[in-house]
């Protein structure tokens, strides 16, 4: 009766032996992330009037200067030196010729 329940034990020490080392085995894991280092702009304007105005760079039109408020979010470029317009109705509320290098963040008040 001895030998029956100490074998009854060894075979269920065994049988959980590779439960407990394949729960050690940690597979190697990678992680890899991509920063994004473009220069970004935003806009800082009160008037909802100066808010609906048109942003030009380069001679595109990116949207309206709402979409782009300071702490909200901001315009993405391509570092260099670009041409920026903010217009509205036909009238240039800002015209700028403005060098951004990677990582940097600018804010614009129009007016």
């Amino acid at each position: 009766m001895m030998k029956k329940y100490l074998a009854m034990i060894v075979a269920a020490g065994l049988a959980t032996l590779p439960l407990l080392l394949g729960g050690c085995v940690q597979m190697p894991t990678e992680k890899q992330g991509v920063s994004d280092m473009r220069p970004q702009s935003s806009f800082k304007a009160e008037a909802k009037q100066t808010q609906a105005a048109r942003v030009m760079i380069d001679g595109l039109d990116m949207g309206i200067v709402s979409d782009y408020l300071e702490g909200v979010a901001a315009l993405r470029i391509l570092p260099g030196t670009h041409q920026l317009r903010v217009v509205t109705g036909g009238v240039v509320l800002l015209d700028e010729k403005i060098y951004l290098g990677d990582g940097v963040a600018r804010a614009f008040i129009v007016k």
